[in-house]
């Protein structure tokens, strides 16, 4: 695909699902996401790949095949990157990222994530209402991504290789201005 970002996953650190809860052609029309797009593929170790909501007939015929929802340039399966971001511009998207959670295959509340599933994070103008999926996103970025993406890459391949608890990986975001976690 034109512009597509293409890397080694053997020299990628953090892989990152860049979900966008509607489809492709909304999506790929959304400015927000081709800018952070390009900027978390310039980080050194960090391979973002873009992953977009089914339309109705393709998510029937995911499911009566049991195909997970996967990236756009890899076709991994989202179930497998290390961080899930969704970029929520409107309130009408909250249950599309839901069911994208539930088509990747991914623990739908928060809580019931193990240290090796992929943490959910949720950015963009709608993260000011994060109330709604609380008990569903991991932590919510506020404000501009463009500030913060690099600190959480940062302490994420610290913490992935230190055997520590997602919950201490959280402790540590949380200091980062701009970074809501709603379990603390």
């Amino acid at each position: 695909e034109y512009n597509e970002i293409q890397k080694d996953p053997a020299t990628t650190r953090v892989q990152v699902a860049f979900c966008f809860p509607d489809t492709y052609e909304i999506g790929m029309s959304n400015v927000g996401m081709q800018i952070l797009y390009g900027l978390m593929n310039e980080m050194d170790g960090v391979w973002c790949q873009r992953v977009f909501a089914p339309w109705g007939d393709m998510e029937k015929a995911m499911r009566e095949n049991h195909l997970p929802l996967w990236a756009l340039e890899s076709q991994k399966p989202v179930k497998d990157f290390d961080m899930i971001a969704f970029t929520i511009g409107y309130e009408m998207c909250y249950t599309n990222i839901i069911n994208m959670l539930d088509l990747a295959g991914v623990p739908l509340r928060a809580a019931e994530r193990k240290r090796e599933d992929a943490f959910v994070l949720c950015g963009g103008p709608c993260a000011y209402h994060a109330e709604p999926l609380s008990d569903i996103v991991d932590f919510f970025v506020l404000g501009e991504g463009e500030e913060v993406n690099s600190e959480l890459m940062d302490v994420y391949r610290t913490w992935k290789n230190s055997g520590k608890s997602r919950e201490d990986y959280l402790t540590e975001i949380a200091k980062i201005q701009g970074v809501y976690v709603p379990s603390f």
